[in-house]
């Protein structure tokens, strides 16, 4: 029987959204349902093979990163279930407690409103409903791609399972005696009213001042000056911040300032006087070698507040405005008004040696913006000592393997000078910390440094709040206001999403997973977190292979943000080009795992070479009526038959190896460059002058080989042709035998 001809042109308008529908009713995304195997793929078939999405923002939407890291995913999931590994592509959704908090509250604001207007209850109902409606944009988007994804199994962060699995990992933690609230000093957000990580900083070039200021010296050689005429300068870029200082430090081998180590100078302006100490981490290149300490509005100089005993004095308050510490003639006054009174007084004491232009990184929040404060602040906080070792073990025996390795350096780097985690966050939108306290005892606890301890009376852990106070028997508890970070629960993805910390049959089956595909960005962030989590709570690591695919710029290098206009959205790109050319677009720059300079031709590349796919499969079902196993017997074969069954053996062993390996561009590349020119420019031509068997049966084997190898990259064109192939041993390519 002739098979039915294809149209005279591919269109992807007319085909991806009918085959991707196909696709969905198969139920064949779900590895519970995946037909019986064929010969070739029993084998496999008790192996599975997990990828967890990295999960998007729930207020996100498809950008190119996300449309690259997602089609790698779909590469490595199609070509496994091909082989006929139960393959699992979990989706789901980051509940992002801060964006999705800041995408809520601006739409309060055109309303008039605040969150405290409503209060947190109402305004969870509100981020609630803002999910409902807005929250799957971006799976839908992942489907527009084309991603096989087990859309059954879609997770999100807040989901009721989820939030057991958040509570069990914080209880976890509190009886292995790794949490304590303290004050610290921390990255605060004047904006977003929250405590940050040093992670989820952004930083940018800001043109400043760096101000030269002359500390008078209190005494010399135990004498006091009758006349102040000599003095320590320090430079700095944030002059009301020395209202708070505690002291002057200088690195301990700088010879310039050793007879002034143990000395005192007086502060300007508060008059006080503050010692000269030494601290190995002080750069003496900088501005004049001596530095100013004010331990309680910068980490560094907390670190070395702590070592040296110094006292605190908080100057800037939380609202980004200076605080009754910082004196009478400051206090209220914002933080740019405050350096402007700073440098008018020291001038006008003749304290400003100089002053020069300066370029230097402003901490920003990376959600909202807002400039960052460091400032002490009541938190929870992660022991990390033993967690880091956790992590770093796994990646130093192999266990774990970075792809390229060379992202390791980033890994460890962190790891080996990583700080105890501030995990909670002062926002409404998240999981609440589980914890509560005795409303009597916190009553009496009103002190300026509060330090709980995992056996503390004050509180409690628990999933709920009790009926009766454990602790005094008669008042109501109070729940901890603040929430998880959000990469607290992000760590718990590949476990918590198979349903720990229940003991699930998905549990058992497909965890550990086998890939995590990601950026670079995120390779603390997450990726580390990730593994110790894993490691520490479901007893096993979370992944084998971490791929850390190159970073999507413009064509002239600069980074792609729809803020700066830069960004590029894919959507835009698949309507015009279909989703299989934007794939292809997206892997044919994906090289050596270095950075893509976007050029939108390499999509345009892709639709002309689906074009060419389809004319080769028009081609070969008008010249065959065969509907047997298309595999070529040596019957009837001349020299270029067997040329080109060589030369498809050797693309075919290439593509896998590349694959397999991660080298997703070169495979992609030696494929095209088989069907272009070895099989239409070669061989078809030649074959045009045949009628003969051989050539038949030849055609139809290497085009539903081609099929299978170009079917991960480019799924929808790949399945539409296979349904009119003779040979088939599937309803469906996407699981015909690899």
């Amino acid at each position: 029987m002739q098979a039915k001809e294809l149209a005279p042109a591919y269109s992807p308008k007319d085909t991806e959204e009918k085959i991707y529908q196909a696709w969905e009713e198969s139920g064949y995304f779900n590895p519970d349902n995946l037909p019986p195997p064929t010969a070739e793929q029993a084998g496999n078939r008790k192996k599975t093979y997990t990828i967890a999405v990295p999960p998007p923002n729930v207020t996100g939407s498809l950008h190119m990163g996300h449309a690259l890291n997602a089609t790698i995913q779909d590469i490595l999931i199609r070509k496994k279930r091909m082989e006929g590994y139960k393959t699992l592509w979990l989706p789901g959704t980051d509940h992002a407690g801060i964006a999705t908090q800041n995408v809520v509250e601006k739409d309060l604001k055109k309303q008039g409103l605040t969150r405290h207007d409503l209060g947190r209850e109402k305004f969870l109902e509100k981020v609630w409903e803002w999910k409902e409606k807005y929250g799957d944009i971006i799976l839908n988007q992942f489907k527009k791609l084309g991603s096989s994804m087990d859309w059954s199994r879609t997770r999100f962060t807040m989901d009721e399972g989820y939030q057991k699995a958040v509570e069990q990992a914080f209880h976890h933690y509190h009886k292995k005696g790794r949490l304590y609230k303290a004050e610290k000093v921390i990255n605060w957000c004047t904006r977003c009213q929250t405590s940050l990580s040093d992670l989820e900083l952004e930083y940018k070039e800001e043109a400043g001042k760096l101000w030269y200021i002359r500390y008078p010296l209190s005494e010399v050689k135990g004498e006091k000056l009758k006349v102040k005429s000599e003095y320590v300068v320090v430079a700095t870029t944030r002059p009301e911040t020395m209202l708070g200082d505690s002291a002057v430090a200088v690195n301990p081998d700088d010879k310039r300032y050793q007879g002034l180590i143990g000395k005192k100078v007086l502060l300007p302006i508060m008059n006080r006087e503050i010692p000269i100490i030494s601290d190995e981490e002080i750069d003496a290149t900088f501005g004049t070698g001596a530095v100013k300490v004010t331990p309680a509005h910068d980490l560094l100089d907390a670190r070395i507040g702590e070592k040296n005993n110094l006292p605190i004095y908080k100057v800037i308050g939380q609202l980004g405005k200076m605080t009754e510490e910082a004196g009478a003639g400051f206090a209220g006054l914002k933080i740019a008004e405050a350096r402007e009174k700073v440098v008018a007084e020291l001038k006008n004491q003749n304290l400003i040696e100089k002053e020069e232009n300066y370029q230097h990184n402003v901490a920003v929040c990376y959600r909202c913006g807002g400039v960052v404060e460091p400032l002490p602040s009541l938190q929870w906080f992660l022991k990390m000592e033993e967690l880091a070792k956790l992590a770093m073990d796994a990646v130093k025996s192999g266990k774990i393997k970075f792809h390229p390795q060379s992202w390791e350096k980033v890994y460890f780097a962190w790891l080996e000078n990583v700080r105890d985690w501030n995990i909670s966050r002062q926002i409404w939108w998240g999981h609440q910390i589980p914890v509560f306290y005795c409303s009597k005892k916190l009553e009496k606890f009103k002190v300026k440094s509060l330090k709980f301890k995992v056996d503390e009376e004050y509180f409690i852990v628990a999933d709920k709040k009790p009926k009766q106070c454990p602790i005094c028997k008669e008042c109501e508890m109070v729940q901890d206001t603040d929430v998880l970070d959000t990469w607290f629960s992000s760590a718990l993805w590949p476990f918590a999403t198979l349903g720990w910390p229940e003991k699930t049959k998905d549990l058992k089956e497909f965890y550990p997973t086998q890939v995590l595909s990601t950026a670079r960005d995120i390779i603390n962030l997450w990726v580390s977190r990730m593994i110790f989590s894993g490691l520490e709570l479901a007893g096993e690591k979370p992944f084998t292979d971490v791929i850390i695919h190159g970073t999507i710029l413009t064509k002239e290098g600069r980074r792609m943000s729809k803020s700066l206009g830069t960004g590029i959205d894919p959507m835009v790109l698949i309507e015009k080009y279909g989703a299989d050319a934007t794939r292809f677009g997206l892997i044919w720059q994906a090289m050596g795992n270095q950075d893509i300079h976007w050029d939108e031709a390499a999509v345009m590349a892709g639709k002309k070479f689906a074009n060419k796919v389809w004319n080769i499969a028009r081609f070969v079902l008008q010249q065959t009526s065969l509907t047997n196993d298309p595999r070529p017997t040596t019957n009837g074969h001349q020299k270029e038959d067997k040329e080109i069954l060589e030369k498809l053996a050797e693309t075919k062993k290439a593509v896998e190896s590349g694959i397999d390996n991660y080298d997703f561009g070169p495979a992609l590349h030696t494929l095209y460059d088989f069907v272009w020119h070895e099989l239409a420019d070669k061989y078809i031509e030649s074959s045009k002058q045949r009628q003969d068997e051989g050539a038949q049966q030849t055609l139809n084997y290497v085009l539903l080989e081609v099929l299978k190898m170009l079917h991960p990259f480019m799924p929808h064109l790949t399945e539409e042709i296979y349904q009119d192939l003779s040979g088939k041993k599937q309803d469906f390519l996407m699981v015909e035998t690899w």
